[in-house]
């Protein structure tokens, strides 16, 4: 006979497990629909683009040692976010090797880039892309820097090499990486 708890406990189990299992279907139904969208020469050599851009954090780190070397009264504002960006790169490379959750295959489609490793969860791309938007984008241009940002994850789901979920995670961390380096920076008036 089974109790009251342990029913439970089997309940809610089948319950994460439908959850987690229409979760995978919606995944896979959106890189399907993405890859139409690869389909188109422009698209997919955009995403190419921006794929080779992000690459390391490269676009990224560039851009905030740009605005240290131009914005000089910020100086130290723009090196601190460009650490952020690079924290959030290494970070997010260190909990692929935890969590080794292998890149998506579609059937019939090629990624449209090679990737560095082969660990998709959480994309590097995207927790650089988010540390950036919120780390250097609060010091100038904070529209094109989230526009850039955004479009740099939606590349990793158009190059087939990132389920939605790894990039959510990826945004999220380095979101969250900006955060909390910013929220200890002493305010300037």
């Amino acid at each position: 006979m089974v109790t009251g708890s342990r029913c439970r406990a089997r309940e809610s189990r089948g319950v994460a497990a439908t959850t987690a299992r229409r979760w995978s279907r919606w995944e896979r139904r959106l890189l399907c629909a993405l890859d139409d969208c690869a389909a188109d020469a422009r698209v997919a050599g955009a995403a190419r683009t921006l794929s080779w851009c992000g690459e390391h954090a490269a676009v990224w780190l560039l851009a905030g040692l740009a605005g240290a070397a131009t914005d000089r009264t910020r100086r130290e504002r723009w090196l601190r976010g460009t650490g952020l960006v690079a924290t959030a790169h290494l970070a997010s490379m260190g909990l692929k090797r935890v969590v080794r959750r292998p890149r998506p295959r579609l059937a019939g489609r090629a990624p449209l880039v090679r990737t560095a490793g082969r660990h998709s969860f959480p994309s590097s791309h995207a927790a650089s892309a988010g540390a950036a938007a919120l780390a250097l984008g609060g010091l100038r241009h904070r529209r094109a820097f989230g526009t850039l940002a955004a479009l740099m994850c939606v590349s990793r789901l158009v190059a087939g090499v990132h389920y939605p979920s790894d990039v959510l995670a990826g945004a999220a961390l380095g979101a969250a990486t900006a955060r909390l380096g910013t929220r200890r920076e002493p305010r300037h008036g």
